[in-house]
């Protein structure tokens, strides 16, 4: 990856988790800190990787992206409205009385999102089904889904886990955002997934296990797991929840947190003059 393309997706990043805390600081309160973990994600797929046309959204050989942990929606809306599937300014809208853009994402209220969210665990199954429709149309395309660590002690995790690899689906990539904490605490205490990589290799994956916030380890990782060949890929994200935001990072609080205007003003200014300083 070069220097230029770098910055250019750092700068992407840092874009979607400002709008991101914008539109939840508007709000007052949200999904601060599962959104705020996905962002260099986000950026990587939706602006280096993806083959998808916000002008021709429904293209039918178009890849996939399945948001399973849809408590991140917020970070999800500021990526498409970055992207051009609608006007940035209706984030502003974000969970408002007749929104096109609740609080998890709903494939019949937004234009660019793939698949409805919020019961957690069915994510990884809409995404393996829809590998399983592409091979079967022989589409060109590639299907991508977040799942969340808290998430993965679901048992539809698993059930969908097998499927895939017995039907070889090498063209669907998923991730865990493995920032460790979830609603109830630490993932540790309520239900330990270690360890976790080894499980999705007995479970038949290509693994993979990274920084989640190093752009160039995303993107390489991704690359990889393009090439693998009738496995499908899981990439674990060692992330931090709340990242970009003083107030929320690295904190239980901030699964779903009240957001003052002080607090993400403050939090825009300091990601601003990071900046500045030229990161």
């Amino acid at each position: 990856m070069s220097e230029e393309q770098i910055k250019y997706l750092k700068e992407k990043a840092r874009e979607i988790r400002k709008l991101t805390l914008k539109m939840i600081g508007q709000l007052g309160v949200g999904h601060v800190g599962g959104s705020l973990s996905i962002a260099d994600l986000l950026s990587v797929l939706y602006f280096a990787v993806m083959n998808i046309d916000p002008a021709k959204p429904g293209l039918e050989n178009r890849d996939r992206f399945i948001l399973s942990k849809g408590h991140g929606g917020p970070a999800l809306y500021a990526t498409l409205a970055l992207k051009g599937y609608f006007a940035v300014d209706e984030l502003e809208t974000l969970n408002r009385g007749n929104t096109s853009l609740p609080s998890h994402c709903d494939m019949k209220l937004t234009t660019g999102i793939d698949m409805t969210a919020g019961s957690l665990g069915q994510g990884l199954s809409a995404a393996v089904g829809m590998a399983i429709a592409a091979q079967l149309d022989s589409l060109p395309c590639n299907i991508y889904t977040v799942i969340g660590d808290g998430e993965s002690q679901e048992g539809q995790i698993w059930e969908a886990a097998m499927l895939a690899a017995n039907r070889r689906l090498d063209h669907l990539i998923a991730f865990v955002d493995y920032n460790q904490m979830q609603i109830d605490g630490y993932t540790q205490d309520v239900n330990g997934l270690e360890p976790l990589d080894q499980k999705w290799r007995a479970f038949g994956w290509s693994v993979q296990l990274i920084d989640g916030h190093d752009l160039e380890q995303i993107l390489a990782a991704i690359k990889k797991a393009q090439t693998e060949k009738s496995k499908p890929s899981m990439i674990i994200l060692k992330t931090i929840k709340g990242k970009g935001a003083y107030f929320a990072e690295g904190k239980l609080a901030s699964h779903n947190m009240p957001v003052s205007e002080g607090q993400w003003k403050k939090a825009i200014e300091r990601l601003d003059s990071v900046e500045e300083e030229g990161e």
